[in-house]
């Protein structure tokens, strides 16, 4: 009984520090794992039992947003015409983005690129999908790599939010100035 009890235990922690984490980044990017413990009710020894380095605990936190924001992009309509379907993709992937974006800086300040890099595969092969179908219907260019098609959409998102952090726009001109962006770039030559 009292491993099962421990067990236990250690789940509730861990999805305490978690939780706590997620705000305590989201609030500053900076944020201790002294603050994060804190916050979690818990001592720095069991959140370095459960996570034994800041990094691996942005990681932990960083997985969790992307499987929740995974998950809310598969509910994204992508049917039909596939310019009115990257509009969508583009707003509903700016939420996340506006909402997860000091997650992010702290994700890029604490773990290598790479790693920021594969965990946003799964958002990236989405938009790779509705590329090469809107190449196959004639709608977007093809005279590029559709990697790099998704590599510009993944820079001007995350460019938004830098203009976003900078003050020199608003999180409600963001997703329409990406989506004209893209829409311009996309376009057949």
């Amino acid at each position: 009984m009292a491993v099962t009890t421990r067990r236990a235990d250690a789940q509730r922690n861990i999805a305490a520090i978690l939780t706590a984490a997620a705000e305590c980044l989201t609030r500053d990017p900076a944020a201790s794992t002294s603050e994060i413990a804190k916050a979690a009710g818990v001592g720095r020894v069991t959140l370095y039992g459960h996570f034994p380095s800041r990094a691996e605990l942005v990681d932990a936190v960083f997985v969790q947003a992307i499987a929740g924001g995974e998950e809310r992009l598969a509910q994204v309509d992508l049917t039909g015409d596939p310019r009115e379907a990257l509009a969508r993709l583009i707003e509903s992937s700016w939420q996340l983005v506006d909402q997860y974006r000091a997650l992010l800086l702290a994700a890029q300040d604490a773990l290598p690129p790479g790693r920021v890099q594969e965990l946003h595969a799964d958002p990236m092969a989405r938009v790779e999908r509705l590329l090469e179908r809107g190449r196959t219907e004639g709608v977007f260019r093809s005279d590029l790599p559709t990697s790099w098609l998704v590599s510009v959409m993944h820079n001007v998102m995350h460019g938004a939010a830098g203009e976003l952090q900078a003050g020199r726009i608003t999180s409600d001109q963001a997703a329409p100035y990406i989506t004209a962006t893209l829409l311009g770039a996309f376009a057949p030559v």
